[in-house]
């Protein structure tokens, strides 16, 4: 580990091999905590470069404990967290409307680190109980059509530098990495990344997949469609600007889509928005990004065609009823 951090101190950036042989050697505990403490505190001081990104996913791939579905089209909708602005569990509760419209959702997901709540978080405190067991999550899937994947019982690498990510409370390159290793290995994925650069990356690795992948970025830095501003799109299609007004919405303020403090407070929004009690902002926000998920799987779709797919799988309860199953069937 000392001459790995002397290569970060000398501003030099790491090979493919190189990325892969270091978070594998994370994964199977070789290094102290102090040290990969030092090394994500160093490495996150600079920016990732393509070669980093793709070693240390292809070592989590290699890692992880595989999931198969079996299911011909599944999608995951996953942000990297890490943008500081402490929203509400957008993505989660918009995987639970895709899957109410009738689609397969693989969803990755993993505690809090740098914000309050997590998808783990929320999804525990309303009475989820992880499983890495395929059986459990084929059913989960048949019976309603979302199964969740809490990350640290799938890859090893996240277990072991969990206690240190919580101590440390900031976003590292673990961040990075959580909508590339779903270990379900979903044909459609949509991304949530709370940066540009990243964003451009994640473009740069998708098309080198057969993957149906959109990438989103808020102009302002939300990793998602928060409404608060124009957010960027890269995808099959290309790359694009939306704006908000192109989607027939006002803007937000921020503060209409702020998050909990606490997790009971974060899973009674959640809740809310299932119920049919979220207020408009809330289940505006849901339904754009659980839109965006479907066009992502049917691109020959319109996205307000999406949308009321969404709407009407919120408004009708049949979101309620998947998360619910799921709950009740696990």
């Amino acid at each position: 580990m000392k001459s790995i951090l002397n290569h970060l101190f000398e501003h030099k950036t790491f090979s493919h091999e190189q990325s892969k042989e270091i978070l594998t050697n994370i994964a199977l505990g070789k290094y102290n905590n102090s040290q990969m403490a030092a090394f994500m505190t160093a490495y996150c001081m600079r920016s990732i470069t393509v070669d980093e990104l793709e070693g240390f996913r292809d070592a989590m791939i290699d890692l992880c404990l595989p999931v198969k579905l079996d299911a011909d089209e599944v999608i995951d909708l996953c942000g990297t967290g890490g943008d500081g602005k402490d929203t509400f569990n957008i993505s989660t509760l918009a995987s639970f409307v895709v899957a109410g419209a009738g689609y397969k959702v693989a969803k990755h997901g993993n505690y809090g680190v740098s914000s309050g709540c997590g998808s783990s978080n929320v999804m525990e405190f309303l009475g989820y109980q992880f499983t890495n067991d395929t059986d459990v999550l084929r059913r989960n899937m048949d019976e309603s059509n979302i199964c969740f994947l809490h990350a640290p019982l799938f890859h090893p690498a996240m277990k072991t530098v969990a206690p240190i990510r919580r101590e440390l409370g900031v976003k590292t390159f673990f961040n990075m990495l959580g909508p590339l290793v779903n270990p379900a290995r979903p044909n459609n994925q949509m991304a949530g990344v709370y940066n540009l650069e990243l964003a451009r990356l994640y473009a740069y690795l998708y098309q080198k997949s057969d993957v149906k992948y959109t990438i989103l970025n808020a102009l302002d830095g939300y990793d998602e469609i928060s409404l608060t501003c124009d957010f960027k799109t890269f995808s099959t299609e290309g790359e694009k600007i939306n704006t908000i007004e192109s989607l027939g919405f006002d803007k937000l303020d921020p503060s209409e889509i702020i998050g909990g403090h606490t997790v009971s407070d974060s899973a009674k929004i959640f809740s809310d928005v299932l119920n049919g009690d979220g207020t408009t902002a809330q289940n505006n926000v849901v339904l754009c990004n659980a839109a965006l998920a479907i066009r992502t799987i049917n691109p020959e779709k319109s996205f307000a065609d999406c949308y009321y797919d969404a709407e009407d799988a919120l408004l009708s309860k049949k979101a309620l009823k998947s998360f619910n199953k799921l709950i009740n069937k696990n």
